[in-house]
């Protein structure tokens, strides 16, 4: 079975730094692209960044662009997401996400609170 358990999160004042992780199993994972999106509360999911399956290319939504960084380790079967000058406005659930022969995995999620 497809898995992906994403954790890391937690409480930090704003300007603080929090790197999550992605640990993904029951798939071959270096040859899928992984996303991060975050849902915070009232509002809709959105796409905060994806990285290629070889890790060579990542987008990032543009509010979190030069703050955020994205990368994996196709050994460790897992992606990471460094967030750095952490926002309120970036408080919200967090979840891993994979498109596998056109079906979506999500993980379970992961909470950040920025407060400041």
């Amino acid at each position: 079975d497809v898995q992906l358990q994403a954790c890391g999160g937690g409480s930090v004042q704003a300007g603080g730094s929090l790197r999550l992780s992605c640990a993904a199993s029951g798939f071959t994972f270096d040859d899928y692209a992984i996303g991060w999106f975050r849902q915070a509360p009232g509002k809709e999911r959105e796409g905060v960044s994806c990285i290629t399956k070889s890790g060579d290319s990542a987008y990032y939504v543009d509010s979190v662009k030069g703050r955020f960084t994205i990368s994996r380790d196709n050994a460790k079967n897992t992606v990471y997401l460094q967030m750095n000058s952490l926002k309120p406005e970036d408080t919200a659930v967090y979840y891993c996400n994979a498109k596998i022969m056109r079906t979506e995995y999500w993980g379970q999620g992961t909470l950040v609170t920025v407060s400041s």
